[in-house]
């Protein structure tokens, strides 16, 4: 059994894409999703019960804990932590599988933008995953690992509002190796089109200044990730 995580908040627009890929990718094998629903105050719930998925809610506004609810309310052996506003395909079920079987203790996979986005973003987009995950961490948007790794590495942790993921696959590292798959996701670029170069990399850089102290509060600094901004579909 695979368990898909799926941590949303204000997501009735990304979500239905996002479970029909999840569905595309698992092909015949044996699945579970699990929504979990933070706070949302739009459709994401009545979107996700209708495309079929298990729907926990909890009112946290805290990525970790939204991914750690799932992966305990999991009932698979796989678990793969997928965002709201990300696309996978078979390439990205199929290489985790093998990576795992092979004795890999998790991974990731990197990380492609969708849509159009600004010539400043694609650069910093870039950048960042050259030297990101060049230092073999996994992206937020897409995580594996066992449900015993995840046990035994006490998930993700929730200290942090964001960069949990750098400290889970550092975790993840300490019990084996860990993969990043070539095969690139596909992730929502709305960040880049709705926030101006300055906010973004200001923030950024106010962030990566303060080190880790940075990531324990739910500040103004964090609006950036968690003020909820949302892109309507045209038309």
């Amino acid at each position: 059994m695979i368990s898909f995580v799926v941590p949303a908040y204000n997501e009735e627009h990304e979500l239905p894409g996002t479970l029909a890929a999840i569905r595309d990718a698992a092909k015949d094998r044996p699945f579970e999703i699990i929504v979990v629903d933070d706070g949302s105050t739009d459709a994401t719930v009545a979107v996700a019960e209708l495309a079929g998925a298990r729907v926990i809610s909890i009112s946290r506004r805290h990525i970790a804990a939204a991914r750690n609810t799932g992966g305990r309310a999991a009932t698979g052996d796989v678990l793969f932590f997928v965002d709201a506003d990300t696309r996978i395909n078979q390439a990205h079920v199929d290489g985790a599988m093998a990576a795992l079987q092979g004795g890999f203790s998790g991974g990731g996979a990197r990380v492609a933008m969708e849509g159009l986005v600004p010539l400043w973003g694609r650069i910093f987009v870039r950048t960042f995953c050259a030297l990101y995950f060049g230092l073999n961490f996994g992206a937020g948007a897409f995580l594996f690992t066992t449900r015993r790794s995840f046990e035994v590495v006490g998930g993700f942790d929730e200290q942090y509002f964001i960069g949990e993921e750098v400290y889970f696959s550092l975790a993840l590292r300490r019990l084996g190796r860990f993969k990043v798959l070539r095969e690139p996701v596909l992730t929502s670029g709305r960040k880049l089109r709705m926030y101006s170069a300055r906010e973004i990399l200001t923030r950024s850089f106010a962030i990566i200044i303060r080190g880790p102290s940075g990531a324990r509060s739910r500040g103004r600094r964090l609006d950036l990730w968690y003020q909820g901004k949302r892109e309507r579909p045209l038309g």
